[in-house]
């Protein structure tokens, strides 16, 4: 009896798991051998997404236009997305590695973009913002460039570094002053959305290559609570969308779009039949296109966009693990996790969940640039698959 008591008391008792023993589970659930496979399926997806934008843009255009013009916007949207496609798989065809040559040149020019959108003559304004770029024969927006451009130098240099990806002084402060530096030419725009996306994104790739949390999340609080606290004071409408947020003022725009998901019901009111961008609500086809989603297509369009979403990203997941380059991989998830941000950012500010933010969802809403550009993004990440696939890894 004593020997049972004392085996038992002697016994180990199960530990309880924590949050990395379940992330570390799903991270072997998502391991893959072959990278082709989620590369895949990321394509589909993307086909996916396009489609429904274009059935949207198609919808919201073909309501407030005069037929002639209907036909421009229809052709007009239909160039972007064969744009797109081609730039995916151009690029599908280059891979992370293709291009990492030219990084640094890459910095440079992206450099003289982000100045040249404020220089008159050069730049474009629109409502008070001087985000564009006009060479001519078309405009673009830098800044969507930019965070791609951000996010194949951090991965570059996480490689590069190695084990002092971890020291502050030789890794973390060197590689967060060329981060602040796209942050602040993005930010003076002004675009402090955009800019702290391009933030975000960076510590995430830094992270992702070695940087120790506590150094990334504690930069990421400083610099996101000084820039909330600078726009709120010195910026009238960054001061204007806080105070949206903590209901001191309200805001048609965002009130129109949750009404609209409201009307929409579980199969919405259907195509071309919504009634919020004859209500004034500005922008429905762009930065509040997921408003539109759910007034016309109800919360089954809603879930439809949230599922292709969520595919995006466990497929995205399965795609960084199966990637034997380590340069590749990194570049990867940072690509692919900026698309994903972005999307996020886009739906909360229709949620009314953060405070309204310009910002369009990929490869749906409305806007030249940000699908091509979203599609270079992905097209990169699906190239480091068929790189993995036929080379050796390299550090």
């Amino acid at each position: 009896m004593s020997g049972a008591l004392q085996s038992s008391s002697t016994s180990v008792r199960p530990r309880q798991l924590t949050l990395n023993d379940h992330l570390d589970s799903v991270a072997r659930f998502a391991r893959t051998h072959d990278p082709r496979g989620p590369a895949t399926a990321l394509f589909c997806i993307v086909l996916a997404l396009m489609g429904v934008g274009l059935a949207l843009q198609a919808s919201h255009a073909a309501t407030i236009m005069a037929p002639e013009e209907f036909q421009g916007q229809l052709a007009s949207q239909m160039w972007f997305r064969c744009a797109g496609l081609i730039a995916l798989i151009v690029f599908a065809r280059i891979g992370p590695s293709g291009i990492r040559r030219y990084i640094p040149m890459l910095c440079v020019v992206m450099s003289v973009l982000l100045i040249a959108a404020l220089l008159p003559g050069i730049g474009g304004a629109i409502n008070g913002s001087r985000r564009w770029v006009n060479l001519g024969v078309f405009t673009f927006q830098p800044s969507e460039l930019a965070r791609i451009v951000v996010v194949l130098w951090a991965a570059h240099k996480c490689v590069t570094l190695g084990p002092l990806v971890t020291d502050i002084k030789r890794g973390v402060l060197p590689m967060l002053a060329v981060g602040l530096w796209f942050f602040v030419w993005v930010a003076v725009e002004p675009d402090f959305g955009g800019s702290l996306l391009l933030f975000v994104c960076l510590l995430a790739t830094m992270w992702v290559g070695g940087a120790r949390l506590n150094h990334v999340g504690g930069f990421l609080a400083t610099v996101g609570s000084v820039a909330l606290v600078l726009g709120y004071f010195f910026v009238p409408h960054v001061h204007r969308r806080i105070e949206m947020f903590l209901g001191h003022r309200t805001s048609d725009q965002v009130t129109g779009a949750v009404t609209a998901m409201q009307n929409g019901g579980l199969f919405g009111m259907g195509v071309a039949n919504g009634d919020a961008r004859n209500l004034g609500v500005p922008y429905l086809e762009s930065d509040f296109a997921f408003a539109q989603i759910g007034e016309e297509f109800g919360w089954f369009g809603v879930a439809l966009v949230i599922g292709l979403l969520i595919a995006f990203m466990w497929q995205s997941l399965r795609l960084v693990y199966s990637i034997r380059d380590r340069y590749d991989a990194i570049a990867t998830f940072g690509l692919l996790v900026s698309t994903l941000f972005q999307a996020l950012l886009h739906i909360q500010v229709v949620a009314d969940v953060v405070p309204p933010k310009g910002m369009t969802l990929p490869f749906i809403s409305h806007g030249g640039t940000s699908l091509i550009v979203a599609c270079i993004g992905v097209g990169l990440a699906i190239g480091a698959a068929r790189t993995s696939a036929t080379e050796t890894p390299t550090s």
